[in-house]
């Protein structure tokens, strides 16, 4: 498998749990049951599931006034969008691609050691 569909495979899970867990958590405020801890749901968006928690978010109507909550989310959404956006960069994308293939080896066991492209 690429690194890149490797990594696409790796966001949409990632947005999809992370969608799923705004429901499960709304459902949960509900029914005042247990909740999903702020932490880990804005984890689980730093980590790249920022559009499965901001669709999430207006879906269900789920933390929209919550402070710092919202804050700290629309930020990690700038973060990622930011990211996205210096991919047009040649020079970036590049790096992307060195940092995604070497780890991509890390992960599948291909390679005994990983070091970064200088």
């Amino acid at each position: 498998m690429s690194p890149l569909a490797l990594t696409l495979l790796y966001l949409l899970a990632l947005n999809a749990l992370t969608l799923g867990l705004f429901w499960w958590d709304k459902r949960c405020a509900i029914e005042r049951r247990w909740r999903v801890p702020e932490s880990t749901l804005l984890t689980l968006c730093l980590i790249g599931g920022s559009l499965g928690a901001k669709t999430g978010q207006g879906i269900f109507r789920h933390k929209t006034r919550k402070e710092p909550f919202r804050t700290s989310l629309n930020a990690i959404a700038v973060l990622h969008i930011g990211f996205l956006g210096a991919l047009v960069l040649p020079e970036f994308r590049a790096a992307v691609m060195v940092f995604l293939t070497h780890a991509t080896s890390y992960v599948l066991g291909l390679a005994a050691t990983w070091i970064p492209a200088a």
